[in-house]
């Protein structure tokens, strides 16, 4: 697997803020005041020499302005010392390597300051939504038991009801799907169990992953080993419990885990875990600092496994992973014998993992034993069950012993005709790809072509070039070698992981979009465009920093399908995208006239939209011969024979 982007800092919300290390001096990134200039992430130096040059940043470099007054009395000392000689040459160099080692490291600890006021902005962020946030609810279980029931939960967020009197119930050894539509409080609530907002025993220990490791001089490993902390929390609590009920238990749980983080046993398990997750064995001993922000991601993923707490919260923790790493995770989970509460929004994972769903629906929590009817689409077993349960459902009803079932609302994307481009629209001749000389190459000799009709899905590991194909078709980045030929009047839409970056979070979706799109003049008619995805009545005026992740989606979407591209290039298109519009965006997609590549984990979307599967991998493109669904059952079989090999 190559090696992770090393472009420093990429988290989303602040890094137009940082520094980066060039030329022995700070260079100091504005954003450019251009009309529609968008944020794109910028390179490392190794990089440079292949992309397509582009302004979306003003740089201004210190040293490329005036010497300072200071550099100036250096210059003069330095000539006096020359004259007079009074030093010997190996004295000079000690010193200028000295000067030089403290200016680096300075400039080091620059960064490192710079990192540590972020984090602290996240956490102050963090807390005003905690603040902002009221949550209500009455302890039914015992103190002592390894199950939690809530009676009596609310929970209201700046004013708004989004749970009313309703139950959290959660068991021992089960592990739950949380789902619903986007903004109805599924990350609320998650926050509210995860900051003990909510009466849960203190024995009960909680793990919320929440954001990615921060950067550090730890390597990967390290930081998936550092658990003092909890081995503490844990010895403390087997000793208080062993004075009020040794036979508890309880008890014998602790003791299991407090076995499990003996570092004789820690270091293998830390490593499969990382192994499971994409890294490979170089990759564990880098530096934290090193990775980027989705690769950091993992690495807090790694280390919440690794220390199996009691209860542990995920929210789309598959955002960031590649097929194999989903797959591997979902063989991981599924052997949770503790409690497990997961946000996804991915069928396929949902089915593979949870005993139970949790459906957050008109502000309260309805419990399911199976992921089956609305939540199905599964194998034929599941739909027979569907079925009768429908028809006995629907006895209850005309016998008035259950409510109807109320509807949602039904979501309707639409990618907007494109009109006819005759083939080919896009050729890739003899196209090989690296991004450095000193770097390997990520593809050789690449050739195939894109027409209108095209519906392809990029699968392969992550780091195998799946989005940097995207890039290259797009002319983001240049071929080393070969040339890829696009018919001049091509339009590409291209969706990637941050596009949410680019709204600008003071504004309302609805003047957003005018200012995108001035040539639409009437408020009343953009208001339509947007409710097509989603997004109506309060939520089209409210600021978009308001809005839940999914929902800021909703509005990238909007923007991109009034582009009316010919070509849609979807990277990652489902990440914070509830089921139902996952749902919408498939018909959409079936229903565009143009051509389409799809980058996702969605084995389920992939089913569902994907004519071709091409798997990315050993610097090559190959063509999948069997469905996706096959595909996976590939992966699985390479996840046991690798175990069975470490065995």
């Amino acid at each position: 697997m190559a090696l992770p982007d090393h472009n420093g800092v990429r988290d989303s919300a602040h890094r137009d803020q940082i520094g980066l290390l060039c030329g022995g001096s700070v260079v100091v990134i504005h954003p450019a005041k251009q009309r529609g200039a968008t944020r794109h992430p910028v390179c490392s130096s190794t990089r440079q020499a292949r992309i397509k040059p582009r302004s979306p940043f003003t740089v201004h470099r210190t040293a490329d302005i005036m010497p300072s007054d200071l550099a100036k009395k250096k210059a003069a000392k330095k000539k006096e010392a020359a004259k007079a000689r009074s030093r010997p040459k190996k004295a000079d160099e000690e010193n200028g390597t000295e000067g030089l080692e403290n200016g680096t490291e300075g400039l080091e600890n620059g960064t490192d300051y710079v990192m540590e006021g972020l984090t602290k902005q996240i956490d102050e962020f963090e807390l005003k939504k905690a603040e902002a946030r009221a949550t209500t609810g009455v302890l039914a279980s015992h103190p002592n038991s390894t199950d939690v029931h809530i009676s009596s939960l609310s929970l209201t967020f700046h004013g708004q009801e989004l749970l009313s009197d309703t139950s959290l119930e959660l068991n021992s050894g089960r592990r739950y799907g949380l789902i619903g539509l986007n903004g109805t409080g599924k990350s609320m609530l998650l926050s509210a169990v995860g900051m003990r907002e909510i009466p849960i025993p203190e024995h009960i220990d909680i793990y919320h992953l929440t954001r990615e490791m921060s950067p550090s001089d730890k390597t990967a490993l390290e930081c998936v080993m550092e658990v003092d902390e909890q081995r503490l929390m844990l010895e403390k609590e087997a000793e208080r419990l062993a004075h009020e009920d040794s036979e508890c238990e309880k008890l014998m749980e602790l003791y299991e885990r407090l076995e499990e983080l003996d570092a004789d046993k820690a270091a293998v398990r830390a490593a499969r875990i990382l192994h499971g997750l994409g890294f490979t064995g170089g990759m564990q001993q880098q530096k934290l600092k090193d990775f980027s922000g989705g690769w950091r991601m993992r690495v807090a993923l790694a280390r919440a496994l690794f220390i199996k707490p009691f209860m542990l919260l995920l929210d789309e923790p598959t955002n960031h992973l590649d097929l194999d790493a989903c797959v591997w995770l979902e063989e991981e989970l599924k052997s949770f014998k503790r409690i497990l509460v997961l946000i996804s929004h991915s069928q396929d994972f949902l089915n593979g993992v949870c005993t139970n769903i949790m459906h957050l629906h008109q502000r309260k929590l309805k419990y399911y034993t199976n992921y089956i009817a609305r939540f199905g689409h599964g194998s034929a077993k599941l739909a027979r069950q569907a079925q009768s349960k429908e028809k006995t459902l629907q006895k209850m009803v005309a016998s008035g012993l259950t409510e109807k079932v109320v509807s949602d609302k039904t979501l309707s994307f639409c990618f907007p005709a494109c009109g006819t481009i005759p083939p080919p629209v896009i050729m890739v001749q003899n196209v090989s790809f690296k991004y450095s000389d000193n770097s390997p190459h990520i593809y050789k000799n690449l050739e195939f072509g894109i027409d209108l009709d095209t519906r392809v899905a990029l699968v392969g590991p992550n780091g195998a070039g799946k989005s940097t194909l995207l890039k290259l078709l797009m002319g983001e980045l240049l071929p080393t070698d070969g040339m890829i030929r696009k018919h001049s009047h091509v339009k590409i839409g291209r969706y990637h992981q941050h596009l949410t970056e680019q709204l600008e979070l003071d504004l309302s979706p609805l003047d957003y979009m005018m200012k995108c799109y001035p040539e639409i003049k009437e408020r009343e008619e953009m208001r339509k465009i947007i409710g097509r995805y989603g997004l109506t009545g309060k939520q089209q005026v409210s600021p978009i920093q308001n809005l839940s992740d999914g929902q800021k989606c909703r509005v990238c979407f909007a923007w991109l399908a009034m582009q009316n591209p010919h070509l849609l290039f979807l990277d990652e298109p489902t990440n914070h995208l509830d089921i139902e519009t996952i749902d919408a965006l498939a018909d959409a997609i079936n229903d565009f006239e143009g051509g389409t590549m799809l980058v996702s984990h969605d084995f389920r979307l992939i089913q569902q939209v994907a004519q071709e599967i091409w798997v990315c991998e050993k610097q090559t493109i190959t063509k999948w011969n069997r469905d996706i669904l096959a595909y996976k059952e590939h992966l699985k079989a390479k996840i046991e024979k690798q175990q069975v090999h470490d065995v």
